[in-house]
């Protein structure tokens, strides 16, 4: 694909985002399931993931969206946290769900607005526990699961990130 193919995928949407704001605005969402050992399992739809642009971006929905791709690590990285804080403290935890859901302004990322953010504008992250925990057991697992959840932490604070760029 080239520029001009891009800004011709682009331009309508541009167009609608412009004319009706809130056609821009769009949940995201990731789900996995931490059922069985330390592990997360992450549904992604694709063994191989291929990111792509998201179809409010000018993609088809063959490929997958980084900001998908963004709250499956989120999903994987707190479950993953969940398991091994739940067996570290001697927990029972059958089953769990985790979400998380993410909103997005794509007038930011296409250039329609410069009020509107790039990014997440807001991630809500939640936790469907199958335990005969106490409620004070829950709340304990799921303040340490958020302090030790590496995805988590990075998001809530985050790291100094540099760009570079080399020409080969």
């Amino acid at each position: 694909m080239n520029a001009d193919e891009l800004k011709s995928l682009q331009a309508p949407l541009k167009e609608r985002y412009k004319s009706d704001p809130t056609v821009a605005l769009i949940t995201l969402r990731a789900e996995g399931r931490a059922s069985e050992g330390i592990a997360c399992k992450v549904a992604t739809g694709r063994a191989v993931v291929a990111a792509g642009l998201h179809p409010a971006t000018g993609g088809d929905g063959s490929l997958a969206c980084s900001g998908d791709m963004l709250l499956e690590a989120l999903v994987a990285c707190a479950g993953v946290t969940l398991r091994a804080v739940a067996t570290a403290i001697g927990l029972e935890l059958r089953d769990a769900t985790i979400v998380a859901e993410g909103d997005l302004d794509f007038r930011g990322t296409l250039g329609v607005s410069k009020e509107a953010p790039v990014g997440f504008a807001a991630i809500r992250l939640r936790f469907t526990l199958d335990t005969s925990a106490t409620d004070e057991q829950c709340a304990t697992l799921i303040r340490l699961t958020e302090r030790y959840c590496v995805v988590f932490q990075t998001l809530r604070v985050p790291a100094a990130i540099s760009v570079e760029s080399v020409r080969i």
